[in-house]
């Protein structure tokens, strides 16, 4: 199954200092049939005006992946931890039992991002945060682990959930080939840039496809393109 999600048919909230469009539920978004994508629970497209942010706030029991598309996000944690994430860079803050942050675009330009939200395999636990860079060149034509919870993805930063989020970056009439663990897979893929086709959906810049029962997908490039995939259970 290859479900497109248009960009065009998300949630929407533009609240001055952030335009977001969310894949799934969120906020005073509620869609019954996009509530999540089995262990995926939140795919945001946030595009947050230079000075701004989001204030200290709590969560817990959540596994948050932030990818910087453009500009750079600052993040400060009840952990003690800093840190500024640049464009095609990744962060990942393992809520566990409990932890306050913020997130502010510190930068004079719009920061935008994917945050992405995954359902731990257990409750609780210590919280955690970690940032890396990931070249983009080093992703060329084919998907790099950038954050993980399966074995031997030692070079993506670690989460407590079942689930790969990975990135890959294609020139014009490439392809790669994605072969997940077993069929009842849950992928969700989505081009920050470009044009891409898998079977028969073309999906452009920032829709999103909803992938199950398939053995193996291929993406082909129609146009340069990055490109953002979820595996998980």
């Amino acid at each position: 199954m290859i479900e497109l999600r248009p960009f065009n048919t998300l949630g929407a909230a533009n609240h001055g200092w952030l335009d977001a469009r969310h894949h799934f539920s969120f906020a005073a978004y509620h869609d019954p049939a996009r509530v999540h994508w089995g262990a995926l629970r939140v795919w945001n497209d946030d595009a947050i005006a230079a000075g701004t942010g989001f204030p200290t706030h709590p969560h817990a029991d959540m596994e948050i992946i932030t990818y910087v598309r453009a500009g750079a996000i600052t993040h400060r944690d009840s952990m003690g931890n800093e840190g500024r994430t640049e464009a095609g860079d990744v962060q990942v803050m393992s809520a566990g039992s409990g932890v306050r942050h913020s997130e502010y675009n510190l930068e004079g330009e719009e920061t935008r991002i994917f945050q992405i939200w995954i359902i731990p395999e257990t409750r609780g636990g210590e919280p955690s945060w970690g940032a890396r860079q990931f070249p983009k060149e080093s992703r060329a034509g084919a998907f790099v682990p950038l954050a993980s919870g399966v074995a031997n993805d030692d070079d993506a930063l670690p989460i407590r959930a079942d689930a790969r989020v990975l990135g890959a970056t294609l020139l014009a009439g490439e392809s790669v080939t994605y072969t997940p663990r077993s069929a009842d897979r849950h992928l969700y893929l989505v081009p920050a840039t470009g044009r891409v086709k898998i079977g028969e959906v073309e999906a452009v810049a920032r829709d999103g496809v909803a992938i199950t029962q398939l053995a193996q997908v291929t993406i082909t490039a129609l146009e340069d393109s990055e490109v953002v995939l979820v595996d998980a259970a």
